[in-house]
Parts: structure tokens; sequence; C-alpha cells
């Protein structure tokens, strides 16, 4: 387990509004440190040299859309550890099962409410740590 916690996440997002609300929540409630990305690309070309804890993943998006990019981020050598957590408005909860279903530790619903989206993200955290088998994230 993380001995450190949960303290680097990135964003993967289209939306420049999405990744700016996410960003400034998740610094200023939660103090975590943010990498911003704009497509599924620049997550797996950026994400390595950030080496995030957790990665909030956009579901549809152009080109690369999430379940591509989680993929990818899968067969990674070195982010394959990460734990992944869609945000989608696809919350239905046969949408919620597949998103899981691909490898996805959990999915938030958008639109978020931006003041509690820290504490959402620490719990989703919190409740991983407790099921990933012994000498996971270390």
């Amino acid at each position: 387990m993380n001995q450190f916690g949960l303290r680097k996440i990135m964003i993967v997002d289209d939306e420049e509004d999405i990744r700016t609300i996410a960003s400034m929540a998740l610094e200023l409630t939660g103090g975590f440190t943010i990498a911003l990305a704009a497509s599924g690309q620049q997550a797996i070309d950026e994400a390595p040299d950030f080496v995030p804890d957790i990665i909030l993943l956009d579901f549809m998006m152009p080109g690369m859309d999430g379940p591509a990019t989680l993929r990818v981020i899968q067969s990674h050598p070195t982010l394959s550890q990460v734990p992944i957590v869609f945000m989608t408005g696809k919350v239905q909860p046969q949408e919620v099962a597949e998103c899981l279903a691909m490898g996805a530790i959990a999915v938030i619903s958008k639109p978020f409410e931006a003041m509690k989206l820290a504490q959402q993200v620490q719990n989703i955290w919190d409740m991983s740590q407790q099921t990933l088998p012994a000498g996971y994230g270390e």
C-alpha cells in the first residue's frame, strides 16, 4: 500500500472547463497535486513522468476515448497498477457495471459537485487500498 496516501491525481478530460473545475476543487479542498491531460494520448505520454496515484478519466472523448485509454494504461509497464476512475454522465447501473468490468475502480458522475470532489476521490482511494493485494502500490 502507498504509505504516503493519495497525493497526485491526473485528470483526463477533453473539456477544458471540467479540467479547470476539477483541478481547482482537488487542489483547494484536497491539497492534491494535479496534472491535466486534454486527451487520452496526452495522458499516456505524460503520466509516466508525473506518476499519478490515481487517474480520473473521462469516458467519452474524441480520438482515443476513455475505454481505449484505460486499455493502454492497463498494459503500460509503469502505469498498469494506477487505479482508474471514470468520470462520466453514463451512470445507469448497467453502464457503471460495464465501467467496472473494464477495470475502473469506480465511477464519478458528471456533473460532479466541485466542493465534494476531493472527499469523493479520497473515499474511492481509501476503499481501493483496502481491497488491493499486499504489496500493491509500493
